[in-house]
């Protein structure tokens, strides 16, 4: 494969690596202080997406499943809540405000926020170049300072390079399985859900297996379990139960921009300790009005005399077996190590996700990052890898940073006000003025 196009001579301020909500979040911000700025103070920036199109978590949108975080936790709010890339901007574009108004809640539909993203991201398509996936990024040197990045893309018509000053990595989360897990037509994980459950749609399902302790994994069982009214569902995991979402006003302080501060500043073992003390606000953790509606079926069917819906707790998954019938899930009762087998039709995997390490994407550039004594990226206030001395360009990370920046480093709650962090140093850096913005 040839080079289509090695233009070096365009130098952006920024490359986006990855366009989920993280980037196109940054891109709002972008975007707007270019509207303000002087032509001479705007930001040269692109942002380049693997995907063909946008898309977050596609096939995790349920039809019923709402958000976790409130509708004013979306792209902008929280930066600047004026901006006309807000939410309910958004509904009012729609013809949809007053009604969402009048359902009294703050939590939406996972898709109507999917479509929340997908028409900011259309306003943004000059911005973003999609079907471009990132496979190398290479420092360029000059006069002995490492001045640019190279990246490079692997595009529909071959590979193209752009030159940046910075980069900013948000390439989202990587699906988790366990260690020996192989998916296959009948093995996958939720990630796949709502697309494979339509391939079988009209099937008569025999069982359907599900492991995970999670919000997305109660989100499966209870999907699977509509969606297959005769086949029965097993819940497998090590918890007694599922274990209800702390989402309590004091505990939710966690994901306050304040917070971030607080936890940055702290030696590591008070950062494992907040992180252990709050898991449960985001870490296998489950709404209670989900925990309440599962045990209601279950209780129903019980009365009914039809027990579809059944809950392996205290149990692990031992071994899954192929043949010509389906699948043998061996499923081990922890306190008793009594095992038994169950035949089934499809095994899906609800085990979360993980940020990847960005030291692979980043090839030759990750020599230059310093990494902490376990290996961890050592990760500025402003988002920025800490670097080599000779290095003047910059490595920003949107994700990943969970061991530095808190909780709140993978999820929506901070995105508006990272960005803003982030946008922040790249024009201090660049010493470009920012424009006024709106007093709140």
């Amino acid at each position: 494969m040839k080079y289509v196009s090695r233009n070096t001579e365009t130098i952006y301020d920024l490359l986006g690596i990855g366009f989920g909500p993280s980037n196109l979040a940054l891109a709002i911000a972008i975007e707007e202080h270019n509207t303000h700025a002087r032509t001479e103070d705007r930001i040269r920036a692109q942002f380049l997406e693997k995907q063909a199109a946008f898309g977050w978590h596609r096939g995790m949108l349920i039809d019923d499943a709402t958000m976790q975080v409130s509708f004013p936790k979306d792209l902008v709010t929280m930066r600047d809540p004026t901006s006309d890339y807000s939410f309910l901007y958004y509904l009012k574009e729609q013809g949809r405000l007053v009604d969402f108004l009048n359902q009294k809640t703050l939590f939406p539909l996972r898709i109507e926020f999917h479509d929340y993203f997908e028409w900011a991201a259309g306003r943004l398509a000059h911005l973003v170049d999609y079907s471009a996936e990132v496979v190398s990024v290479v420092p360029v040197t000059e006069d002995g300072e490492v001045r640019y990045f190279d990246v490079t893309s692997r595009e529909s018509d071959g590979l193209q390079v752009r030159r940046a000053r910075d980069i900013c990595v948000a390439t989202g989360m990587k699906h988790r399985l366990p260690a020996g897990a192989e998916p296959s037509q009948r093995v996958l994980h939720n990630r796949d859900l709502v697309p494979r459950v339509a391939e079988l749609a009209g099937q008569n399902l025999r069982r359907v297996v599900v492991l995970g302790a999670g919000q997305s994994a109660a989100e499966t069982v209870a999907y699977v379990h509509r969606a297959f009214p005769e086949a029965e569902v097993c819940a497998v995991f090590a918890k007694y139960g599922y274990t209800p979402a702390d989402d309590s006003p004091f505990a939710n302080r966690v994901f306050d921009p304040e917070a971030v501060d607080t936890y940055y500043q702290a030696p590591t073992e008070v950062k494992e300790s907040l992180l252990g003390y709050h898991r449960s606000t985001n870490y296998s953790a489950v709404d209670i009005e989900l925990i309440d509606a599962l045990y209601r079926t279950q209780y129903q069917e019980r009365v009914q005399g039809k027990e579809r819906l059944r809950m392996l707790n205290v149990s692990r998954l031992r071994s899954v077996e192929t043949d010509a019938d389906g699948l043998r899930v061996t499923v081990e009762f922890l306190p008793t190590g009594e095992q038994q087998v169950l035949e089934a039709d499809l095994l899906v995997y609800a085990t979360g996700y993980q940020p990847p390490d960005p030291g692979p994407l980043l090839g030759e550039a990750n020599a230059l990052c310093q990494r902490d004594d376990r290996g961890e990226l050592r990760v500025s206030r402003d988002h920025r890898v800490c670097v080599t001395d000779h290095v003047t360009a910059g490595i920003y990370l949107q994700g990943a940073t969970e061991h530095t920046h808190g909780i709140t480093s993978t999820l929506l709650s901070h995105t508006a006000v990272r960005v803003g962090e982030i946008l922040d140093s790249v024009l201090s850096r660049h010493h470009k003025p920012e424009p006024a913005r709106p007093r709140v």
